[in-house]
């Protein structure tokens, strides 16, 4: 059910969920609901703005992230897309790996395909390197950056001086890269 309140003059829409398993008020943010409020089924509607209004500060300043990262583009993937191709990109992605990774030399296992909601890549620590299907949505130069990180994290399992020494080894400009990701919604 969707509810307005009125927060220091911003009008806040956000969904009421009763549920019979909640004990208590509960306030969250999805990317597709938005700002989603839990409570109880005992828990009468005024104490839910009363509540709300407490959590002022914190609805505000998420609520102003929602609507800033509502206007990003998003990288929206069907089941069926993604099915249909994710074998030529996984064919991609072994050959940037094999490009990229004929300069760092570092041995890895395998490398697998998955559409992701939250990551663009990972590196398991037994040099599995998995990369999000939609990183074939995305400028080439992004796609070399999050394949040279996932590289480098064969070498070293953090983000420390080392590693970012690491990637600008082919990557240079990686700081820009790395906030211009920020711009697309998985």
């Amino acid at each position: 059910m969707h509810r307005k309140i009125t927060l220091r003059g911003n009008e806040i829409t956000y969904t009421l969920r009763e549920s019979v398993r909640a004990r208590y008020l509960r306030i969250s943010v999805d990317m597709e609901r938005g700002l989603v409020v839990t409570k109880p089924r005992h828990i009468p509607h005024f104490f839910v703005e009363r509540f709300i209004t407490a959590k002022a500060d914190w609805v505000l300043k998420f609520h102003a992230k929602l609507k800033k990262v509502s206007s990003l583009p998003k990288l929206k993937v069907s089941f069926h897309e993604f099915e249909t191709n994710k074998y030529k990109a996984l064919a991609l992605f072994k050959q940037e790996v094999k490009f990229f990774n004929s300069f760092y030399k570092f041995p890895f296992n395998k490398i697998s395909v998955r559409n992701q909601k939250t990551l663009w890549g990972s590196c398991t620590r037994d040099g599995n390197l998995q990369f999000n299907y939609k990183l074939t949505l995305v400028p080439k130069r992004m796609r070399d950056y999050v394949i040279v990180h996932e590289i480098c994290h064969l070498a070293q399992h953090n983000h420390g001086k080392i590693f970012w020494e690491l990637v600008g080894k082919t990557i240079p400009d990686y700081k820009q890269i790395r906030r211009a990701l920020h711009n697309y919604v998985m």
